[in-house]
């Protein structure tokens, strides 16, 4: 993929995205795709095991990459599907979960070894063990590093989507907390796009000195979730810094108990809850307006996220100061009141739920743009629908001119073929459809060219031509149903004007 460069507040390169990397050791951007994430949800899906396969919310690149794989009969499939048998999990979002953890552990394409040392891997990649061997045979048999350059502008459409925002978001987390780098020294933060997973997530991983985020398909770019995960990929290392500042709130915990709408993960971790609130508290006050401000803050303190008020007003002390985060963070945690917050929660009135965020479905693809003999092509079958026979036959002899495709030759001898039919030179006619059959035509001109035959022959009182070639339209794998259906009728009694 061609680069794409985002300029953040003092770190100038933090998003530089390259083409996606062939290995590791190749430099690639935080804003990038991954070809070997791409390469084991292919599998996952082309073995049949892949969740919301018919969602309308799915890039129509997770069909395509599938249809291509499964037509191709692979060996290495095969043995693929018995892995993933044996390893499904009946939770749709835990079977994903461990093939994403899987694919973002290994070094890369070809080899698929993991770069993480056994007592190192997270638990659910350790109950994945030999797939590493299998989806390297999955990749070379598949040729999936020609699919990967087939699918490339896609990934890249989406990229370009997703840079303004996220250069935005990342720019203002950076000047909130005063960052002056991407993080911690020797720590990564990394955004991957991924067309063939479930639509509508964001998924997080930290594995050593790596944070990764996998966001998948979605109507608009998921950057609120980005920009989250970038702030837990900031404020995470300074709550295990100043964990024993934190750990003296904890008497504040069982004020969270009752909230219904707070994940019980939250409940049984209070630092877990604590580092939580002070993200939240942050991205309340990067709303633009105070009402913003106040209602984020509001909101979360609803659902249960109890100390997110605290942590916003000390915010604002913190806004008038000029130490960075990674210097103010233990006043941050450290200034909170007990007192005051025990009178606070006596009065908090929890949300039942919490809001729910309803993606929505997205648009429909934009029609391609067509050029060169696509474009002549397409002029002149519009042309031969309006009967305007001379510039439609110019146009078809034209594309003879431009290029020597053969499937393009084979769709142009095709219009001429029927041009001649409606011009009532038979002969003629006759002739062109079988050159169209003498080249490469698609499935869909291959079988029409047939039809027109068997019924030329019909007329012609060629009753053997005729139904030999109704017999190879039935022959034809793929061939419209329509198309079928004629040459079964033609079969059944000859063709009559």
């Amino acid at each position: 993929m061609r680069p794409l460069f985002i300029a953040v507040l003092l770190a100038p390169a933090l998003l530089l995205a390259q083409q996606p990397s062939q290995s590791s050791s190749q430099p690639q951007g935080q804003l990038d795709a991954n070809e070997a994430l791409f390469t084991v949800l292919a599998a996952h899906d082309a073995a049949g095991f892949g969740a919301d396969l018919d969602s309308t919310a799915n890039s129509p690149v997770r069909k395509q990459v599938r249809d291509l794989l499964t037509a191709r009969r692979l060996d290495s499939l095969a043995d693929l599907k018995r892995f993933f048998a044996d390893h499904h999990l009946p939770d749709p979002g835990a079977e994903l979960n461990q093939y994403i953890s899987f694919a973002l552990t290994v070094e890369g394409v070809p080899s698929f070894r993991s770069r993480l040392r056994p007592e190192e891997l997270p638990p659910d990649v350790r109950n994945l063990e030999g797939l590493n061997a299998k989806i390297a045979d999955f990749y070379r048999e598949a040729g999936i590093a020609s699919l990967w350059r087939q699918f490339h502008t896609d990934y890249e459409r989406v990229l370009f989507a997703y840079h303004p925002g996220v250069t935005q978001a990342l720019l203002e987390v950076n000047g909130y907390l005063r960052n002056p780098t991407s993080g911690f020294r020797g720590r990564r933060f990394q955004v991957y796009i991924d067309l063939l997973a479930p639509p509508n997530q964001v998924q997080t991983r930290s594995y050593k000195d790596d944070y990764f985020v996998v966001v998948t398909p979605s109507a608009e770019p998921q950057v609120d979730e980005v920009r989250h995960a970038y702030l837990h990929y900031l404020l995470d290392p300074l709550a295990l810094r100043y964990y024993d500042t934190l750990d003296h709130l904890k008497p504040l915990a069982d004020f969270a108990n009752p909230a219904p709408a707070l994940d019980d993960s939250y409940k049984n971790d209070f630092l877990l809850l604590a580092t939580e609130c002070v993200i939240k508290a942050v991205e309340s006050r990067l709303a633009h307006t105070a009402k913003e401000r106040d209602a984020l803050a509001a909101q979360a303190f609803s659902e249960g996220f109890i100390l997110v008020p605290a942590f916003a007003e000390n915010l604002a002390l913190y806004e008038k100061q000029e130490q960075a985060m990674s210097q103010y963070y233990l006043d941050l945690v450290g200034q909170v009141d007990l007192a005051r917050e025990d009178k606070r929660l006596e009065k908090v009135q929890f949300a039942k739920r919490a809001p729910v965020k309803i993606a929505k479905a997205p648009p429909p693809p934009a029609a391609p743009v067509l050029t060169g003999a696509d474009r002549l092509l397409a002029d002149a079958e519009d042309l031969y629908r309006q009967r305007d026979l001379p510039q439609a036959r110019e146009r078809y002899l034209k594309v003879l001119d431009q290029t020597d495709n053969k499937t393009q030759h084979a769709k142009a001898y095709y219009g001429l073929a029927r041009i001649a039919a409606l011009q009532k030179d038979p002969e003629l006619s006759e002739k062109l459809f079988q050159k169209t059959l003498e080249l490469e035509p698609d499935t869909e001109t291959k079988s029409w060219a047939y039809l027109y035959l068997g019924r030329l022959a019909d007329a012609a009182g060629e009753r053997d031509e005729a139904e030999k070639d109704y017999r190879a339209i039935l022959a034809i794998d793929g061939a419209p149903a329509s198309v079928r259906e004629a040459a079964q009728k033609g079969l059944a009694q000859p063709f009559q004007r």
